[in-house]
This record gives C-alpha cells, sequence and structure tokens, in this order.
C-alpha cells in the first residue's frame, strides 16, 4: 500500500474521530458495549442522528455492531482507540498549559 493511500485512510479515521458526538460515542463505550436505545437518551439526539454518527465510526473500524433481537449492540473494535483519545487530551492539555504561560 501506497504513503499516500495510508495517508488518505488515516486521515478518514481520525475524521471519523473528529466530531464531538463521535468522541461522546467512543467514550460512552468505554465500559463496554451499548445498545442504540442506551446511546440515544445520554446524547439527547435523534436516533437517526445518532445512527448516522454510528455508521461513520463502523465504516472507518473504530466500531462493531451486532444484532440481538430487536436491539443492535455496538463496541468498540479496538481498546487502543482509548490509548489515542487519552493521548490526545494529554497533548492537548499540554498545549493549553503551554499557552498560558506564555502569554
Amino acid at each position: 500500500m501506497s504513503r499516500d493511500t495510508i495517508n488518505k485512510h488515516l486521515a478518514d479515521y481520525f475524521k471519523a474521530l473528529g466530531h464531538p458526538t463521535r468522541l461522546k460515542i467512543i467514550e460512552l463505550l468505554r465500559d463496554g458495549e451499548k445498545c442504540v436505545c442506551e446511546i440515544v437518551p445520554v446524547l439527547e439526539l435523534e436516533q437517526p442522528n445518532v445512527s448516522s454518527h454510528l455508521a461513520i465510526l463502523r465504516k472507518e473500524g473504530i466500531l462493531s455492531a451486532e444484532k440481538r433481537g430487536m436491539n443492535v449492540i455496538y463496541t468498540c473494535k479496538n481498546k487502543d482507540v482509548y490509548r489515542l483519545i487519552d493521548m490526545s487530551k494529554t497533548i492537548l492539555s499540554d498545549y493549553w498549559d503551554e499557552k498560558r504561560i506564555s502569554v
């Protein structure tokens, strides 16, 4: 796979993570799998809107879904995404601390 192709996939992955609602969904799944019926009320969004965000996260391989009866259960496919999010929070926190000092 070419470097350009890898960078395109990486950009798509980060783009999927780059929305506050999708980050909230991922954080909700940090403690384990959840049904859409559990995610929608926490986000206080309409079900079609939440489903759209879930679809993007699934497309990029961040989440997986399993149909159980009438429910669709979502889980984080690779727990390393939490390390990525936590590292990003640390980088951002360090950046803001540095800005406060240098201002």
